[in-house]
């Protein structure tokens, strides 16, 4: 009897990608379901910006299946990128343009009309005060250029955000902000990958827990179960193999 249950946004299975015959990603399995947040952590040289080269069509595995919302990002990239919204650890936008003039021009190049109203609407979902509306962002911080960022993502009401590294040099009162903005997308349906270095900020805001280590997730908790002692040391480097 098939299942009832959606099938995830994102649907890795065996992933392995190797660089000049060292390996990166090794047997990776990772399953992130419609409208949850996923948290993914590792130190340096895990895996985890490969991970997010393969979801985004830029790397093709050498060994697996990847699944962007029931697409192929190998077989068919542009069609899997339009599944998501991508925003690095530094958001590119133009700073010689203000915040709506950018959101106007980015949505522009989706090929469809998205109203003024709307735009502001989408502001106002993601926190950006009105005042910042119309001005530059050579003079935003990072945080409220993550606001554009996301509010473009609303707009395009994509089913995936994966985020590299969001709260990285952010101030705490701007990662509870940017938090709690994720809340609202959630409240959306969207869903989030989260890939962060950021172990207090995950639990509070996640719904899965992974740690990437060697190539693959060596621990994984959800929500109600989340053990913080055990994720530390996962985290940390220092859990033994069984």
């Amino acid at each position: 009897m098939p299942s009832s249950l959606p099938a995830p946004v994102i649907d890795v299975r065996g992933l392995s990608v190797s660089f000049a015959d060292r390996p990166v990603l090794s047997g990776l399995d990772l399953r992130v379901e419609a409208g949850s947040i996923y948290a993914l952590l590792g130190g340096n040289g895990t895996g985890k910006s490969t991970t997010l080269s393969v979801l985004l069509g830029f790397r093709r595995p050498d060994a697996g299946t990847v699944l962007v919302n029931g697409l192929e990002p190998s077989r068919e990239p542009a069609r899997a990128r339009a599944q998501l919204a991508y925003l690095p650890e530094n958001v590119a936008l133009y700073e010689h343009l203000s915040a709506f003039e950018n959101a106007d021009y980015l949505l522009s190049l989706t090929g469809r009309s998205y109203r003024r109203d709307a735009i502001h609407e989408a502001f106002r979902a993601a926190g950006l005060q009105e005042s910042a509306w119309k001005q530059r962002l050579a003079g935003f911080s990072k945080g409220m250029r993550q606001k554009v960022a996301i509010a473009v993502a609303l707009m395009r009401e994509v089913p995936l955000l994966l985020l590299d590294e969001p709260t990285s040099g952010l101030d705490p009162g701007a990662s509870a902000d940017f938090h709690g903005l994720l809340e609202s997308v959630r409240a959306r349906e969207a869903s989030v990958l989260l890939v962060t270095h950021d172990l207090m900020g995950a639990v509070d805001v996640a719904d899965r827990i992974g740690v990437l280590e060697q190539g693959r997730i060596a621990h994984q908790e959800d929500r109600a179960g989340f053990d913080l002692s055990a994720l530390h040391a996962h985290f940390s480097g220092r859990a033994r193999a069984a």
